[in-house]
């Protein structure tokens, strides 16, 4: 009897393991309460299921017994969708959607497939066809589409598909399938994954269990404590780590009594108590930190060592985890490969606390700021103190009243470190609400410090009749451009004010809730005032006054134009068989260079291998110092080098690459760089998310000439300072390439 039911007991296991897994992708199965296919969501909030009707559709089907409709049925949201998650990991390296897309009367917007892996720490790869909605409106029959990511099997925990329609019409959705190295998911083996202490720990992953609360100056001055407390030992003590503690869940445990503290006396002895009940880091026998590394921040740890704050007992403890021995590995943070910058892993995005609670909020607050405090390279020249900026921030975040007020105070914050490479860049509804759900149909940069009319979209609306090229804005629906300037200075990140005023126009001051503006003018000293239908915000298209710019060509016969927005590395035997003959080249920077050239076009135009930049990096040892590179060389080795005079050109789109690719260029004793500011924002960027799926970056390493100049907020060295003035742009002339050619003309200057 024992050996028949050990039998029975191993026949079944087998059973178990062999069965597949059974997903609802076709949509085919439905929930017999809602009648909706099973497992499918089909909104991400209610402002979407206000917006647009979701239905299943037994009539207009590409095969099967149903599709799914989504029509647009009212104005509360942008875009509509239907979401399948599947949580479960896979063994695999690349992943395809397939569907069918009928669409009616698609307009404003677009239908498409959809898919995004997420990871723990929010979304590891993405794809919506924005790339191809003008393939993607209109009427049209059934078709197959596809999207295909990259598969990363350690970083993936959930799939969503779907499919989406942004903007006005009606479109189906049917037959999806998905596929993983090509094969069926039902037949992709599901990878069995390794959990730590800090991933099991579940007990704060609805709330945060804190209420909300009114802020008092005790109040105030504990939680900045708190905050300081909580990201020192988050990046300092051994066992966290290790992965041994969820840290955001530690954080609600001790933080209701810290809030309750009545003075500094009762915060020290609540924050003691929590970390008596950590593990006790074993102390580092050797004397820490006794390197010949040429350090450019120390660490600063706020109040923590004040010996007339925390009390004594406190104070040898913590000093006790801050001279401890430390892994070489953190649950929470790496570096990346050779560069450096800092990966923050394991943090989650909460993405469906759209509006978090007050805890949550203050764990965003607190998870930013230890994150800028301890490897953001640039921490010692973003203008203030940073614990003061905590301290500061406390209000914005514990009485944000809503999803809009704590997007807002997150965007503020972000603000705050002045680097051009931090933003909100996920989608947000809230945001995308505040910023206004339509634009006007133009282009218009800030020129001599005016706002001025400076391209168009396109003419549906009579824009060119209107609005002029040159025209200088001074109002926008009853307010003054500088009352514009100072209401949204604050919610814009940048490195310095010129790359601000590069953006304040596209992000918000073009921008609108109401679909006609009323834009007050200067032309020529006249005042006029125009009206003008606003194009909405969901299809707008992208300006690029250069997209039909060549790679490379010849101005004339004596100089040579590069274009690094188009450029590929291939091009280069070809630009050096055209340029044989000139005396000089333009480089025009003014761009996102598409191909990485500082050591393959640089060392065409530099004949010897010199320095021209070296680099500050973090670490793990000493959480907030900040330590010199050995500066890197470019320049040739071989033969084939540029023998004449080179001009590259910036301003403030000259962003990151295109910063470090000058740099590169300029070490060459023949190249001078004309223009103005650039965006004062280089070095590989490290990604953050914090609740709410939010998504924001920093620059995560340090860039300096070998002289030690920085290039973060100061942008790049300029050898001649020249600004497009407005009466070049009504001229339709280009300023800055006119005096590079001037430049190359005249080889004695």
């Amino acid at each position: 009897m024992k050996t028949y039911l050990t039998l029975c007991f191993l026949f079944y296991s087998l059973l178990s393991c062999a069965q597949k897994p059974i997903y609802n992708i076709d949509a085919e199965e439905l929930n017999p309460v809602t009648k909706m296919p099973k497992g499918w969501s089909f909104s991400f909030n209610d402002k979407q299921k206000l917006a647009y009707a979701v239905k299943i559709d037994s009539a207009v089907k590409q095969s099967g017994k149903y599709s799914i409709s989504i029509l647009k049925s009212g104005n509360q949201s942008e875009f509509g969708v239907i979401d399948y998650v599947i949580d479960k990991t896979f063994i695999g390296k690349s992943i395809e959607l397939k569907g069918y897309i009928k669409t009616e009367q698609v307009d404003s917007g677009y239908a498409g497939l959809w898919m995004r892996i997420d990871g723990k720490d929010g979304v590891v790869a993405f794809d919506n066809m924005a790339k191809e909605m003008k393939n993607l409106k209109g009427t049209k029959d059934w078709k197959a589409y596809s999207i295909t990511l990259p598969y990363d099997s350690e970083a993936a925990k959930e799939i969503h598909i779907g499919g989406l329609l942004v903007g006005k019409g009606k479109a189906w959705f049917d037959s999806f399938q998905l596929f993983i190295d090509g094969k069926a998911i039902s037949e992709v083996p599901i990878k069995q994954m390794v959990l730590s202490k800090a991933d099991l720990d579940t007990a704060f992953s609805k709330s945060s269990g804190i209420m909300p609360f009114k802020i008092t100056p005790q109040i105030m001055n504990n939680l900045t404590l708190a905050g300081q407390f909580w990201g020192f030992l988050k990046y300092h003590h051994p066992s966290i780590a290790k992965g041994d503690y969820n840290w955001d869940a530690e954080l609600f445990r001790f933080l209701p009594q810290a809030i309750k503290a009545k003075d500094n006396t009762e915060l020290s002895k609540a924050l003691e108590a929590y970390l008596d009940k950590l593990t006790i880091p074993l102390p580092n026998k050797e004397k820490p930190y006794t390197d010949n590394k040429i350090i450019a921040i120390k660490p600063d740890y706020g109040q923590l060592f004040d010996s007339s704050v925390f009390s004594k007992s406190l104070t040898e403890k913590l000093l006790s985890v801050r001279n401890c021995t430390r892994t070489s590995t953190h649950y929470y943070v790496s570096f990346m490969g050779v560069v450096g910058n800092p990966e923050f892993k394991n943090e989650k995005s909460y993405v469906k606390m759209a509006y978090p609670d007050a805890g949550y909020r203050i764990l965003s607050l607190y998870r930013y700021w230890a994150m800028i405090n301890y490897f953001f390279p640039y921490k010692d020249i973003i203008g203030t103190n940073w614990n003061n900026e905590l301290k500061a921030s406390i209000p914005d975040f514990v009485e944000a009243k809503d999803t809009q007020a704590y997007v807002l105070a997150t965007l503020k914050i972000i603000a705050k470190i002045n680097d051009t490479h931090a933003n909100i860049w996920s989608y947000n509804e809230s945001l995308s609400q505040f910023k206004g759900k339509y634009k006007l149909p133009f282009k218009a940069d800030f020129i001599e410090n005016k706002l001025v009319v400076t391209g168009y979209y396109g003419d549906t609306l009579n824009v060119k009749q209107k609005f002029l090229i040159g025209d200088i804005i001074s109002n926008i629906n009853g307010k003054s451009v500088d009352q514009l300037i100072k209401e949204f200075l604050p919610y814009t990140p940048a490195s310095n004010y010129d790359t601000q005023l590069r953006d304040l126009p596209e992000r918000f001051l073009l921008r609108g809730n109401t679909d006609v503006f009323t834009v007050e003018l200067n032309r020529m000293g006249k005042k006029l005032i125009e009206k003008s239908n606003g194009l909405d915000i969901a299809y707008y298209p992208k300006f690029n006054p250069l997209s039909e710019t060549k790679a490379f060509k010849l101005l004339n016969n004596e100089i040579g134009y590069i274009y690094p927005g188009k450029y590929k590395n291939s091009d280069l035997p070809a630009i050096k068989e055209l340029f044989k003959n000139t005396k000089g080249m333009i480089i025009d920077m003014r761009c996102y260079p598409s191909d990485f050239m500082p050591f393959t076009f640089g060392n065409y135009i530099k004949s010897l291998s010199s320095p021209f930049v070296k680099f500050t990096k973090g670490e793990l040892s000493q959480p907030g110092r900040f330590t010199y590179t050995e500066p890197l060389n470019n320049g040739a080795l071989t033969g084939g080098i540029y023998s004449g005079k080179v001009v590259v050109i910036v301003n403030s789109t000259s962003q990151s690459q295109a910063e470090y690719t000058t740099m590169a260029f300029q070490s060459a004793p023949y190249v001078k760089v004309i223009g103005s500011t650039t965006a004062g924002a280089d070095g590989n960027v490290s990604r953050i998310v914090l609740p709410g799926g939010i998504s924001t970056m920093i620059s995560g390493i340090g860039v300096f000439y070998p002289d030690g100049r920085p290039t973060q907020r100061v942008g790049v060295k300029i050898d001649y300072v020249l600004k497009p003035t407005i009466k070049g742009i009504i001229e339709g002339r280009d300023e800055l390439l006119e005096k590079a050619k001037e430049m190359l003309g005249d080889l004695s200057k």
